[in-house]
Order: structure tokens, then sequence, then C-alpha cells
């Protein structure tokens, strides 16, 4: 009873905004250029913040998941601090990071490069929000294969690099895959740390979740449609990947 009541939690709201779409002019209200623009920059954004939690994550997650070292409980707490924290105190911070006159700011000006209130701002508020995802998928899944199969090659001859590249990485890819996915899902929905990190120009920083506020405002009957768009978007998304990672644990198990 508690599950069918969390499920119908979930799914009565996805209901009821899929009631109020206006189905006779969906077409038109999704694909005016704005809405256009804000989906196109959405999915390049998402992906280039993904694949930086990717770069970023496997190697905290390792360090977390197979090192012991002072101060480690401190410093998990410090990566899963954005899952907790307001996403506009990520983006308050990352201002005075990364902006003009941030603690990094005048280093990246010297540079001739502008991070705030760009497109780069944008990969960088997303990255912020999403990484914990990559590293606690990973962690755990890092921990519960254990070093077993990595000693075993490693007494056998094998290289570090080969050990990681043919043992490690396969035997962690269904929770590689999983940080993936749930680091592009929250990416895609990211709004506040990109608002005030980035703020909202058209095709430059007004995300989908940006345009959908502004919309909201304006014209309602817009807004749910391209809440609707950005809801089935995530679902292809998750569906995708995670068929794709059933198929291949069955084609393991198989073999």
């Amino acid at each position: 009873m508690p599950a069918a009541l969390g499920a119908a939690f979930i799914l009565i709201p996805l209901v009821a905004m899929v009631a109020e779409v206006d189905w006779s002019n969906f077409r038109a209200l999704v694909t005016s250029e704005s809405s256009r623009a804000a989906l196109w920059l959405s999915l390049r954004t998402s992906a280039a913040s993904t694949l930086l939690c990717v770069v970023l994550g496997v190697p905290m997650a390792m360090v977390l998941a197979r090192n012991d070292f002072p101060g480690k409980q401190v410093f998990r707490a410090l990566v899963l601090l954005p899952l907790v924290l307001p996403p506009v105190v990520g983006g308050i911070a990352l201002v005075y990071t990364f902006g003009r006159r941030g603690l990094l700011g005048s280093t990246f000006d010297a540079l001739g490069l502008q991070v705030a209130f760009s497109t780069t701002a944008v990969v960088f508020a997303q990255t912020f929000v999403a990484l914990p995802f990559m590293v606690l998928s990973l962690e755990g899944t890092l921990r519960s294969v254990g070093r077993r199969y990595e000693h075993v090659a490693s007494t056998l001859g094998g290289r570090p690099t080969f050990v990681l590249r043919r043992v490690t990485l396969p035997l962690v890819l269904p929770g590689l895959t999983s940080g993936a996915v749930l680091a592009f899902a929250r990416s895609l929905g990211e709004f506040g740390a990109t608002l005030t990190f980035a703020g909202s120009l058209e095709g430059v920083t007004r995300t989908l979740p940006l345009e959908i506020y502004l919309q909201r405002e304006s014209d309602p009957d817009a807004a749910v449609a391209l809440s609707l768009v950005l809801v089935v978007t995530a679902v292809l998304v998750v569906a995708l990947v995670h068929g794709r990672a059933g198929q291949r644990r069955n084609d393991g198990e198989r073999t």
C-alpha cells in the first residue's frame, strides 16, 4: 500500500500536467524559435556536463572506494554537499569563484576567458549539481565488485593501465552508466544554479527549464507543453541507456 501511494504521488502530478496540454496547438507551442534553441542548448550543455562528471567523478569515486586516508569522511561530505545545498546557493558560490571579481575570476580574465554568464557557465553549474550522482553511483559499484579480479589480473602480470581498462572498467560499467544517466538527467533539469551563475540569454545560457519558467509568466500553455517535452526527453534517455545496460547484462550472463 505505501508503495502504491508513493507511485501515485509521482504519477498523478504528471497525469495532471498531461491533461492540461493544449494538444491542438502542441506542435506550434514547442517548435517556436526560442523553444528549439532552449532545447538544443539544454541537450548540448547536459552532454558536456555529463562528460565532465565522468572525467572528474571516476577518479573521485575510486579514491573514496579504494583508499583510506585522514579526513576521508570530510572529503565525502564535501563531495556530496551539492546534493543538499539549494541550487541558488551553488550558483552564488560559482559566481564568487569564477565571476569577474571571484576567487579565480582574475586568473581567467588574464587568460582572456570569461566564464560567468556564458555557455561555459551553464556547463559548470550543471556539473556542480550533477557530480555527486556520478560519484555516489560509481563508488557503490566499486565497493560491491571488490578488488579480487584486479588482484588476480595483477598477479598474472597485468599492468595497472591494462587492469583498469580490461578488468576494472568492464566490472563497474553498469554503475558508470547509471551515474552518467543520473548526471545527464540532473543536468537537463537544472535551474537555480544556472540562472544565478549564467543568467538567461536566449541561445547562450537560456536552457529549457529557464525557458519554461519564462513562458510560465507569459504563455502558460507553452510552459506546460515544454514541460512535457522535458519529461519525455528525460524518460527516453533513461529508458534508452538502461535498456542497453540490461541487454549487456543479459549478454554477459549468456556468455
